[in-house]
């Protein structure tokens, strides 16, 4: 019986809800504006291939049997899901409504979702947004597995399945707490040779804080070396968020992107000096190109670049 049912038309069972319903094979006929011939063959069809009998004849029409009544309360229910089923996916192309998977690396999302998220909770109420982090070479390896709808990763890598849409710039430098700055005579009235040498100086001293696993970071050290700049001591912490605890803290010189040392915490942390090495990065947002964008999907996206955009003009007129 399950196979036989698996391969109804959903048209039968709709044609026979009808004549259930009207209780009667002329009055569904002139509903369905078929013959009754042929409605009358439809129903000896639904019953052979059921191989049962689902309506007993009479002289005031027809009536359900027990396998018919059955039959109508299976068919109510399919039927009552495809028509949910439909005004779902009308929905998802017509309204903004959805769940999507958002990956961010974690010390992006610390600046960029708080101000995201006002944006996108008032805006859209019935999107439902999930978060994931990682590193963006993990974040952009699950938008491309379609584990994520969407990445905001820093400097993405080109991928054939992929849409990638620079959102705006950032570049790792390297920082010490302002106040400390202050009274190593480091500042912008300093004459140029001398603030240098104070700069270095405490270069030398370290210790030095950086994340050993990105590249930026071994750079910048590199172009220190180069320059006969050799620190004393170096902490390899892995985490930008613990570089700049540390150096708001006044452990050391913090090598950081300047996004992360600015937010919460404008005026803080400021640059050691303004020749010191400087690693440009380019923030992004990346989907698949052949991502189903639906209403929300689009939606969503458009509220992401909106406030990249918005924290790009920010920079550009502070």
């Amino acid at each position: 019986m399950q196979t036989q049912l698996e391969h109804l038309d959903l048209s039968h069972l709709r044609t026979f809800t009808v004549v259930a319903e009207q209780g009667s094979l002329s009055a569904a006929a002139r509903h369905l504006n078929v013959s009754q011939p042929a409605l009358s063959r439809m129903i000896r069809s639904l019953e052979e291939r059921l191989q049962t009998t689902l309506l007993e004849r009479h002289r005031r029409g027809v009536s359900l049997t027990a396998a018919g009544e059955a039959l109508l309360q299976g068919a109510r229910q399919v039927l009552r899901l495809i028509h949910q089923t439909e005004e779902i996916i009308g929905g998802l192309e017509s309204e903004e409504i959805g769940r999507f998977i958002l990956g961010c690396h974690a010390s992006l999302g610390a600046y960029f979702l708080p101000g995201f998220f006002s944006l996108a909770l008032q805006r859209l109420p019935r999107v439902e947004i999930a978060l994931v982090e990682g590193t963006s070479a993990r974040v952009q390896d699950a938008v491309v597995q379609s584990e994520a709808h969407f990445g905001l990763v820093v400097n993405p890598t080109p991928h054939p399945d992929l849409i990638i849409r620079p959102l705006f710039s950032d570049a790792v430098r390297v920082f010490l707490r302002a106040d400390l700055a202050a009274e190593a005579g480091i500042t912008p009235d300093a004459p140029p040779d001398l603030a240098w040498s104070r700069a270095a100086t405490l270069l030398q001293r370290g210790p030095v804080i950086y994340a050993g696993r990105i590249w930026q970071c071994r750079e910048i050290l590199d172009v220190l070396r180069e320059r006969g700049i050799y620190p004393d001591r170096e902490l390899d912490c892995g985490d930008l968020e613990l570089i700049k605890s540390l150096t708001l803290a006044g452990v050391g010189v913090g090598i950081l992107p300047e996004r992360v040392a600015r937010y919460h915490h404008e005026g803080a942390l400021t640059l050691l000096h303004p020749d010191l090495p400087r690693v440009p990065d380019t923030i992004a947002l990346l989907y698949r190109a052949d991502r189903h964008r639906t209403r929300g999907f689009r939606s969503l996206r458009d509220a992401l670049i909106e406030h990249g955009q918005r924290l790009d003009a920010y920079d550009a007129n502070p």
